[in-house]
């Protein structure tokens, strides 16, 4: 009798961090879309990405979104190999934190050629980004500041 085959899942832990100030992988991408296409890492992200750039203990978290403290450890690790969550140890206790630059990765990744030379496909999607974020002045990429656009 044969076995039935079981489809290939693609584990996130296998990927590795992604590189640091190069492009992102596909593999890095997909690690990283995976993370997040789970209902309680989204939870998680997005509830980091409220608190940045402070971050949260464990503990908080896990009472924060009703989750049970094993099963907050695995997300976070996920999330973490993903590179969207940071941890660092505060005392006794480990604080995390959205991995902000890994999400910018990401979504430069995924936004890559994305007008083919025509900015004008752009621009709602920098608005789009900018007035999502919520801060009163956006800052330039040469550090200085601007109002943010309405």
């Amino acid at each position: 009798m044969k076995r039935a085959v079981s489809p290939k899942l693609a584990v996130v832990g296998h990927v590795g961090p992604a590189p640091s100030g190069g492009n992102l992988s596909s593999a890095h991408a997909l690690a990283a879309l995976a993370a997040l296409g789970q209902q309680t890492r989204l939870e998680i992200f997005r509830l980091l990405v409220r608190c940045a750039p402070e971050g949260m203990a464990a503990g908080t978290i896990a009472t924060t979104i009703n989750c049970p403290n094993n099963t907050l450890s695995s997300h976070l690790a996920i999330l973490a190999r993903a590179g969207l969550v940071r941890g660092s140890r505060d005392g006794r206790s480990i604080l995390y934190c959205a991995d902000l630059q890994g999400m910018r990765a990401l979504v430069a990744f995924l936004l890559t050629d994305c007008c083919d030379g025509h900015p004008e496909v752009c621009a709602p999607i920098s608005s789009i980004i900018e007035s999502a974020c919520g801060c009163p002045d956006v800052p330039t990429r040469k550090g200085g500041s601007n109002a943010r656009r309405k």
